[in-house]
């Protein structure tokens, strides 16, 4: 019976002391028996939690209560075990790397198309302009084996830092028609939607990522599953491990 909640977090936010927050959520995350890992930089924060549903949720919650963190979501799926070995809490230079400093998505976000009007598109084969639809899959090419849209283009890239020059390669693959870049949870394919722009594609970015969109419209246009950094390995578009 699949008991323990685990929940997929981040919000690009200004933070001006990410070593002293550490030490902060580290504890409460310890102290609420919580396992899984949480990422900070200068940029925002990235959190995997997996726990005691009332527990994982009063954790966000209390993030919630600081202006910093009031914009922050969760998705949320469920397990019978507990996916993570233990609690980490690091600080690093992105919780996202893209080596590529002049996108600040927490000086503004990348324009994104929610699960609903995403699926009317690809049901009709265009978006509401008539232009035509390309979904552009940002994850590592690992990832995309597992499972990934129907006709999205997979560049192969080994690390998110090749994404820059993977698009400056083949811009003109995009150009002229709608974009739509997408990953896991929305933190990759939101730096990726505002490069795009920086290069004079405008794109947008799948609100919610991969899991937003299981949530939200199941398996359509949908090939295989969708990989997960923990234990589950992946989840099925019904949002439980393979």
């Amino acid at each position: 019976m699949a008991s323990v909640l685990n929940i997929s977090a981040y919000l690009f936010t200004r933070i001006d002391d990410p070593a002293a927050l550490r030490a902060v959520l580290r504890e409460r995350a310890v102290t609420a028996r919580l396992k899984g890992t949480i990422l900070l930089a200068e940029e925002g924060i990235n959190l995997f939690l997996a726990g005691n549903a009332d527990a994982v949720r009063g954790f966000v919650d209390g993030l919630r209560e600081e202006p910093r963190f009031a914009a922050l979501t969760a998705k949320e799926s469920w397990s019978a075990d507990q996916p993570f070995a233990r609690m980490l809490v690091k600080v690093k230079r992105e919780i996202i790397r893209m080596d590529h400093p002049t996108i600040r998505p927490e000086a503004g976000r990348a324009p994104s198309v929610d699960p609903v009007t995403l699926r009317r598109w690809l049901d009709r084969g265009h978006d509401d302009a008539g232009r035509e639809v390309v979904m552009l899959d940002t994850r590592n090419a690992f990832e995309v084996d597992y499972g990934t849209f129907q006709g999205a283009l997979d560049w192969r890239i080994e690390r998110f830092t090749q994404f820059p020059d993977a698009a400056a390669t083949r811009r003109a693959e995009l150009e002229g028609k709608t974009v739509v870049s997408f990953c896991t949870g929305g933190i990759r394919c939101e730096k990726a939607a505002l490069y795009l722009d920086e290069l004079g594609v405008p794109a947008l970015q799948l609100e919610g990522g991969i899991l937003g969109w299981f949530e939200h419209v199941g398996g359509a246009h949908w090939n295989g599953e969708c990989f997960v950094f923990d234990e589950r390995e992946a989840l099925t578009p019904e949002l439980l491990p393979r």
